[in-house]
């Protein structure tokens, strides 16, 4: 089998000049401020923000720290698992399992019980909308929409505030 070159998964990354190299560095290594960035690779604090902005770097940056810590992923996993699993603090139990989700991709970054229900809600008024929207298309009558949206609304608000 062939091996991957070191550089592998680092295309984005190395295709950016070297000060941007050296600021994704800084940034993955500490919590320094674009000033103390900029210093050290001779640019701008206003420099280090645009190119926070830039999509390229933002690439590299991601690509950057995915390889440096790829190698503890699975290790960081176990551990939350542990924690998830063993912890006598439900807090932390549930801090863990959401770390999880999130790895997995099943529970986005903004996501809340709320939110969700929020969405579950929406969702649920769009397909109202949609059905109160067919059935005045079969039977021609515009008013009918209006009249059939709201009270489906209502229905579902109503169920909403019985849960």
């Amino acid at each position: 089998m062939k091996r991957m070159p070191k550089t592998a998964g680092l295309r984005g990354y190395y295709s950016l000049p070297k000060r941007q190299q050296n600021a994704i560095k800084l940034m993955f290594a500490g919590d320094l401020s674009d000033e103390e960035i900029g210093k050290k690779v001779g640019r701008k604090p206003r420099t280090i923000r645009e190119w926070k902005n830039d999509p390229r770097f933002i690439a590299g940056q991601r690509e950057y720290n995915y390889i440096a810590v790829k190698d503890y992923i699975p290790e960081a996993i176990t551990t939350l698992h542990d924690i998830m699993i063993n912890s006598k603090y439900e807090m932390a139990r549930i801090t863990a399992a959401n770390a999880i989700l999130k790895l997995s991709g099943m529970l986005s970054e903004n996501s809340t019980p709320e939110l969700d229900k929020a969405k579950v809600r929406k969702a649920n008024a769009d397909a109202s909308l949609a059905e109160a929207r067919l059935k005045q298309f079969d039977s021609g009558n515009e008013n009918d929409l209006t009249i059939n949206f709201v009270r489906s609304n209502r229905k579902e608000n109503q169920n909403d505030k019985a849960d």
